[in-house]
């Protein structure tokens, strides 16, 4: 029966070509909406490690004097740490893994003659990084936690970075000239650039695009005078040579605790490091949080207002598109009345009817679906050249390309829904006296 409901439907479907183009196009402005700004929004508040992301947290304190809150309404924490609460917590070993990090802008100098220096993003950071954020090498492997403590001049770099200077060869070993100083590689990162950059919140002003070039031991780009991106001082006395004694907060720290208990115990030894600091003078309060990743982000507002509110507005666009489209069916199912009246008259029962009306809704929605997806997909090359951090990024994946369609099938038949009923319920017998 099935096919014979096609049948009719595509038949009825061609002869009234105005009133099905008018649905499918309805239809497809409202679903290329709706998955153009979804696809943004699912980009921006995905999950950028997924598969640790409830054991990894951002451990805050607060060495603000207390007339001089960090908002003005004083509740929220700094994001950030000074050297010497960062050192302190992460010499304590208190979590299974931890890892201090700054960000900091990097001259490259190819080892080519007629190489031009360039700028690329660089991280400083300590041993734990790779494998607590799960980082994938291609070639070599991180330095080992004695290596921050002597200051060795060594580096990991990114693929992208290892197939500019080195054409994608092995470059363990080799040298690469950063600041105007040498450091050895130990190691490449195949493709990796978690979206949102979560460890880098707050230390940069690049939440999401292309991962960052060069890792280095924080202690030896420090003593090679590297200074952060980021750097907020809340005393007087700060100095940028000096940051590792001013009163600047300028490092993130996240570490990995694998359950509820160490996380507790963790938020515990947090407080207590915050109270002893008030009790030595340093701190005046001993507010602390402890936030998983997703929490992290979530109370950092990664996701722009506007983009939640764009995406609001597509849903709103598109239910407007759905009731334009059971106008548009509904007059088209009024107009064949009198057909529906002779094929009751012949014995078609009242789910015969309605299953055909929902057959052609359904048509109408998958082609809505394909005329949608060539609409969404200009929506997104339109986002790729704006300015914005993740445009580049805005690609629809498989995920959301069949989630195109279901948006579609779905839409259509909820649309399909009052036409298909009006039609069962037409009497046969006052169709047939019209006749």
């Amino acid at each position: 029966m099935f096919a014979y409901y096609l049948d009719l439907a595509l038949h009825s479907l061609r002869r009234n070509k105005v009133l099905t183009t008018l649905m499918v196009l309805a239809l497809a402005l409202g679903i290329g909406a709706t998955i153009t700004t979804l696809t943004v929004l699912k980009l921006l508040s995905g999950d950028p490690l997924p598969q640790k992301s409830t054991q990894l947290f951002y451990p805050q304190l607060d060495p603000y004097p207390k007339d001089q809150p960090f908002s003005r309404s004083g509740k929220k924490l700094p994001w950030l740490m000074s050297y010497v609460d960062a050192m302190n917590l992460l010499h304590a070993r208190k979590a299974e893994r931890q890892a201090v990090m700054a960000m900091s802008e990097v001259k490259v100098t190819p080892q080519a003659q007629d190489g031009k220096p360039f700028y690329a993003h660089g991280v400083m950071t300590t041993a734990d990084f790779f494998p607590m954020f799960d980082a994938p090498f291609q070639y070599g492997a991180g330095w080992a936690s004695a290596d921050d403590e002597s200051r060795e001049q060594v580096v990991v770099i990114a693929g992208f970075l290892n197939d500019k200077l080195f054409g994608g060869a092995n470059s363990v070993g080799r040298t690469i000239h950063i600041d105007d100083r040498d450091f050895r590689i130990i190691g490449v990162l195949r493709p990796w650039a978690p979206q949102p950059r979560f460890y880098a919140l707050h230390l940069s002003g690049r939440n999401y695009g292309m991962g960052d070039a060069v890792f280095m031991p924080l202690l030896s780009a420090r003593a090679d005078g590297m200074t952060p991106s980021t750097v907020m001082s809340y005393g007087p006395g700060s100095d940028m040579q000096h940051l590792e004694t001013a009163p600047s907060i300028w490092l993130g720290l996240w570490v990995q605790l694998s359950s509820t208990d160490e996380a507790s115990a963790y938020k515990l030894f947090l407080g207590n490091y915050a109270q002893q600091q008030v009790a030595l003078g340093r701190f005046q309060l001993s507010r602390v949080a402890l936030s998983d990743l997703m929490s992290w982000l979530h109370n950092e507002q990664v996701v722009p207002d506007d983009v939640r509110l764009q995406a609001g507005l597509a849903f709103g666009f598109l239910l407007i598109c759905v009731v334009n489209t059971v106008g548009l069916l509904l007059a088209k199912c009024l107009r064949r009345s009198r057909e529906i009246g002779v094929r009751r008259a012949l014995g078609a029962s009242r789910g015969a009817i309605f299953a055909q009306f929902m057959v052609e809704a359904g048509i109408v929605g998958v082609a809505g679906g394909v005329l949608g997806l060539g609409f969404a997909e200009l929506g997104l090359w339109g986002i790729r050249h704006q300015p914005a951090q993740y445009a580049s990024l805005a690609h629809l994946d498989l995920s959301m390309f069949l989630f195109t369609f279901v948006v579609a099938l779905v839409s259509s038949l909820i649309a399909g829904l009052l036409p298909a009923w009006r039609a069962c319920v037409v009497a046969p017998a006052p169709q047939l006296k019209a006749a």
